[in-house]
């Protein structure tokens, strides 16, 4: 709602903070109701992870804005690493 109402902070800031309560609450959560290993997270899955918020640093620089270029580089990064992770 607030990204149609053009208020792109408030939209930045539900994005944020779904994030960080998914990560913190849901997952802390279930793993206490259900304990988990990331035994199958693997150098390259954390290499990707690690490279993409490397790549999305100099939109810090640019005042928060994503041209279509940047974009759609996300975009092919990530399908990159989807064919990359697609069972064979």
């Amino acid at each position: 709602v607030a990204a149609i109402r053009r208020q792109p902070d408030i939209a930045v800031g539900n994005v944020v903070g779904s994030n960080i309560f998914n990560l913190l609450a849901i997952l802390g959560l279930t793993s206490v109701i259900v304990p988990f290993s990331a035994a199958g997270l693997t150098v390259i899955d954390t290499t990707v992870m690690l490279g993409t918020a490397v790549l999305t640093l100099p939109l810090m620089f640019t005042g928060f804005t994503l041209t279509r270029k940047e974009g759609l580089l996300l975009l092919l990064v990530y399908l990159g690493y989807i064919a990359y992770r697609w069972p064979k």
